[in-house]
């Protein structure tokens, strides 16, 4: 029974990372390319509120939940967006003092993807920036499966919604290139599954270092937390009409009540 329950939770990483990693790419896709270009923002919106009820009413109270000092827990969580904001000022560094420009219109997540960039070798730096970007998503795809199967499903879908965006600014940094459509999709899938390499790395490194999960899962919530409040959340604030406002807060409340809905099912299978 013992193993038998491993190899679920196994298998249920690898569904969940490539769900997450490729899913939100074809989902991209299609924002981007296809008919759904027209509802960008209303995902944004989604995105931020099902991030933000992932965290705050998910990850942390798992970890919360926990034998873990309290003042630990909220150390890791302020450490944890510190690194975050970090993180986003070396990316911009980075672009800044290579391409001597910065379009602060397309950023997202760690990764702060710039349309005007040139393809060449900008394209290869996006792509190897997604697919580190991707691997650390499958490790925190991988603590919420270790914590919980309905916790990692909710994560999993959590990590998709907030990939779209960064995955759209991928998709349309290749496009400005050489490259075509197909081609592009292709790429950025090929980063995207890296998430799955991600997870089985996360598996045995959780597994190893069980005492840690609520630790991985505060650093999880912290990601989350910054992508919704540092870089979605800014995106929709901008003057919109009476309309377009109540557009935009119903699919925000419909991100949370998405996210609200699952915990409810999620405790109740406890």
């Amino acid at each position: 029974m013992e193993y038998a329950y491993i190899a679920m939770i196994l298998i249920a990483i690898i569904v969940g990372t490539l769900v997450a990693g490729i899913g939100s790419v074809w989902l991209a896709a299609a924002l981007s390319f296809g008919a759904l270009a027209r509802y960008t923002q209303h995902m944004l919106s989604l995105a931020a509120g099902a991030l933000m009820a992932t965290a705050f009413l998910h990850l942390l109270p798992e970890a919360f939940e926990s034998q873990a000092s309290a003042h630990d827990l909220f150390l890791t969580l302020l450490l944890g967006l510190v690194f975050f904001f970090l993180l986003d000022k070396a990316e911009l560094w980075h672009h800044g003092h290579e391409h001597h420009h910065h379009d602060p219109g397309h950023v997202h997540g760690a990764e702060h993807i710039h349309v005007h960039t040139p393809p060449q070798p900008g394209s290869w730096a996006v792509l190897t920036g997604d697919s580190v970007h991707c691997f650390g998503d499958g490790i925190l795809i991988a603590s919420a499966f270790m914590a919980d199967m309905r916790l990692g499903a909710i994560a999993a879908l959590a990590v998709l919604a907030h990939e779209v965006p960064h995955h759209m600014g991928d998709l349309m940094v290749l496009r400005s290139g050489a490259s075509n459509k197909r081609m592009a999709l292709v790429k950025v899938s090929l980063a995207g599954a890296v998430t799955a390499l991600g997870g089985m790395a996360g598996y045995w490194l959780v597994d190893s270092l069980h005492d840690y999960l609520p630790y991985f899962l505060v650093v999880a919530s912290s990601s989350f937390v910054y992508v919704a409040l540092a870089d979605l959340i800014p995106q929709l604030q901008k003057r919109l009409t009476l309309s377009e406002t109540i557009a935009q807060v119903t699919w925000l409340a419909v991100g949370i009540g998405m996210v609200t809905l699952l915990s409810g099912l999620a405790h109740s299978g406890h």
